[in-house]
């Protein structure tokens, strides 16, 4: 392997591609070459077409003959595209061995499980990332005159996105020119073609060209006008807008003097600037008691009275006949529940299901419902995962139990889980000493079980009987209790509902 040469990258992606299938052919394992890299300057221009720009750089067809026929997964192929994108001195080195050790038949390298597969999805990441804030964060500025390009733009990104970027505004901004500097090259959209080139010989021209522009003042006072030092969250302002960005927007160099006048104060006092100044003592007060009093919502789908339906696709809303003598009432919907609209539809709903076959208890004739009417979740991949409601969660929701309890009138009650005991007999009561004992809630009975997502997440096979049959169970005693006479005729006024959740 003393002959193995060393590869210089002159054109990204495509030219490493390229180079890597006849690397391949020849045998060289990653060891065996020396990767350099080499930037396009001016006189490598690349022109494309806004077919082209939609697509990014196409990639060469590799040549017949000595180029080995590779063929790799779409997603690994779409992660050697971002990760190309990283920017480091040992990236094409790095991928030529991902390309070695699929081609030689070893697959883990495309997992994340692997060490290579996780720096390859480490470093996609990262591109992507970079990729959403130069669309996110680059601002063009209209220059005077018939000067052409019409827009300016500098923009100093983590990572090579320029063309991906470029593609992007190339769609959006129709037939008005404009150009976007880089310390590391420029784009030109001239209307029709979009022309890459490399680091632009003007960078200091370019970056104080776009600045400014007549526009620009009136949009700085709008800002800095609608921004509520009450509401500033300096954490999630960081994490949404880093602070990196900032000396590329224009309203950035107002962030600091804001941020520091809601810490001096500003956040504290329930007044605007103007009666600030007048005659009088500044009254302190907090944020929240600043908001108006808001009537109560008529519709479950406009209900704000937490955040939660900020984050949920729908309100999932009660089931069931009004003159249902059984209410079953859970936690809260699940991820699908949230999707189909209907409460207990998903994994929770079957081992319900199955309680009730088994306690001979018809669906259709119980109304079904949940304490908290949005789906509470965190983001675990891709995936949305069940987090617990908060108690201030469960008692704003407490405006629409009250209305089920108080339209229904049932007979029985039955609590599936800690949380919705707690929204029936009030904070603080314990799932563990109500289990199996019924508990008399005005004109009706409460019996307490468990959730059946609780089944669900046990690992023994025999607990997990011995909870789907205590379910079961409760339910029973429930459906035998509401069918009795002395039962039925306790339930004919129920109004103790709204009572019970205070």
């Amino acid at each position: 392997m003393d002959d193995a040469p060393a590869l210089v990258v002159r054109g990204g992606y495509a030219d490493w591609r390229r180079q890597a299938l006849h690397a391949l052919a020849a045998g060289w394992p990653p060891d065996a070459i020396t990767w350099t890299e080499q930037a396009n300057d001016a006189a490598g221009q690349m022109t494309l077409d806004h077919a082209a720009a939609e697509a990014g750089v196409a990639e060469p067809a590799p040549s017949h003959g000595a180029v080995p026929q590779v063929r790799i997964s779409k997603d690994l192929a779409e992660l050697l595209r971002d990760a190309a994108l990283f920017r480091s001195s040992r990236r094409w080195a790095f991928l030529y061995r991902v390309l070695w050790r699929w081609q030689q038949g070893d697959r883990a390298v495309a997992s994340a499980a692997d060490e290579d597969g996780a720096q390859l999805n480490r470093m996609a990441k990262a591109v992507r990332r970079a990729k959403h804030d130069m669309i996110a964060y680059v601002r063009f500025h209209r220059r005077d005159g018939d000067a052409v390009p019409e827009y300016l733009s500098w923009y100093e990104p983590d990572h090579d996105v320029l063309a991906y970027a470029a593609g992007h505004f190339a769609k959006r901004m129709g037939t008005s020119s404009w150009c976007i500097g880089t310390p590391q090259g420029a784009a030109l959209w001239d209307g029709r073609a979009l022309h890459l080139t490399g680091t632009p010989p003007d960078a200091d021209t370019m970056r104080a060209g776009a600045r400014r522009d007549q526009i620009e003042p009136l949009w700085l006072v709008y800002y800095k006008s609608i921004f509520n030092p009450a509401r500033l969250n300096e954490t999630a302002l960081q994490q949404r807008m880093p602070v990196r960005f900032w000396k590329g927007l224009p309203e950035g160099p107002l962030i600091p003097g804001m941020i520091a006048e809601a810490r001096n104060g500003a956040r504290r006092v329930g007044q605007t600037g103007t009666v600030g100044e007048m005659r009088g003592k500044p009254i302190a007060m907090d944020a929240g008691a600043a908001q108006p009093v808001r009537a109560a919502p008529t519709s479950l789908d406009q209900c704000r009275r937490c955040e939660l339906w900020r984050h949920a696709t729908q309100a999932v809303a009660g089931e069931g006949p009004d003159a249902a003598r059984l209410m079953v009432i859970g936690e809260q919907p699940g991820d699908q529940e949230d999707l189909a609209g209907r409460a207990f539809a998903g994994p929770a709903g079957q081992v319900l299901d199955e309680a009730l076959r088994r306690a001979g208890v018809p669906r259709d004739s119980l109304y079904l419902t949940n304490a908290v009417k949005h789906f509470k979740w965190i983001a675990r991949g891709t995936r949305r995962m069940h987090k617990t409601p908060a108690q201030r969660e469960v008692e704003a929701c407490s405006h629409w139990l009250n209305q089920e309890l108080s339209r229904v009138r049932p007979a029985v009650i039955v609590t599936l889980g800690a949380t919705a005991l707690n929204a029936v007999l009030g904070r603080g009561a314990s799932l563990q000493q109500t289990l199996h004992q019924p508990v008399r809630v005005g004109d009706a009975w409460l019996l307490a079980t468990w959730h059946p997502s609780y089944a669900l997440r046990l690992q023994d096979d025999q607990a997990r009987d011995d909870v789907r049959k205590a379910i079961a169970d409760t339910l029973a005693q429930g459906w035998q209790l509401a069918r009795s006479e002395e039962t039925a005729a306790a339930g004919a006024v129920f109004d103790a509902g709204a009572k019970a959740i205070r």
